[in-house]
């Protein structure tokens, strides 16, 4: 590994590069913070990739790419004395100390929870009035549902356990199969509602249901790819073929 020195020049050298790029090169010095909001979140898509697939080596190249994203967005913001790299770190450090009282000051909190409760109460001491108020609008649904639930959760509002939650996911499904069978204009509610709580039972079981229904779609991908390839390879057309007959496939995708 390499020393603080180290480290601290090869972030020296981005910033120089950074520089450079914003000053020499034609695609850099025509961007904007807005046109660089897409890749961004596209560069984040791509380290969950890597974070999925468990590839450190590609994991370390995201990082850098997200890096450089924070690197340009700064030198832009720079340009008009918004603020600066400086300003942006000294910023999250301030943050950071702020928000471990437990480390940097004479609060107590020696588990997990006690640290989360004492971060949403300092929020609300920043002016914040609403501990919902941080969850980003743009975010997908089943992320913002995990995270409205953690932030709940951060001043108590929450179930005991996952037997209570797992009662409220068969309960939310029962009324949700009622609303089908009456084929009402509530379906879409009722299946909202199954969806959160199932999010909330992830929660209590350790479980990132991103993570969790992102890993399902990566294994049916690759069995419903093995399916196409192997019917191919048969001589059959899936348009042709019975479901019996695609199940078959399907089974010994399975025991790979």
């Amino acid at each position: 590994m390499h020393t603080k020195e180290e480290k601290l020049a090869a972030f020296s050298r981005l910033l120089d590069i950074m520089d450079d790029l914003r000053e020499k090169c034609p695609w850099d010095k025509k961007q904007t913070i807005e046109s660089l909001r897409y890749l961004t979140i596209e560069e984040t898509y791509e380290l969950a990739d890597a974070i999925l697939e468990n590839d450190l080596q590609e994991l370390k190249g995201e990082i850098g790419d997200l890096m450089l994203h924070m690197v340009f967005y700064s030198k832009i913001a720079s340009e008009t004395n918004e603020f600066d790299i400086a300003d942006v770190l000294n910023g999250v450090c301030d943050k950071l100390v702020e928000r471990h009282p437990h480390i940097y000051g004479d609060t107590i909190a020696e588990t997990e929870e006690e640290v989360k409760a004492n971060w949403e109460k300092i929020k609300l001491k920043s002016g914040k009035k609403s501990v919902l108020q941080g969850v980003p609008k743009s975010l997908p649904a089943m992320v913002k549902a995990t995270r409205i639930q953690e932030k709940a959760r951060g001043v108590g509002f929450d179930w005991d356990n996952s037997e209570q939650v797992f009662e409220k996911v068969v309960e939310e499904i029962n009324e949700l199969k009622e609303e089908v069978t009456q084929a009402t204009d509530k379906v879409e509610d009722e299946f909202g509602d199954v969806l959160f709580s199932l999010i909330n039972y992830a929660r209590f079981v350790n479980v990132d249901p991103e993570s969790a229904l992102e890993r399902t779609n990566k294994k049916f991908i690759k069995r419903f790819q093995y399916l196409e390839e192997q019917s191919k390879k048969d001589g059959k057309e899936l348009s042709e073929m019975t479901l019996a007959e695609m199940d078959e496939y399907w089974n010994k995708a399975k025991e790979l």
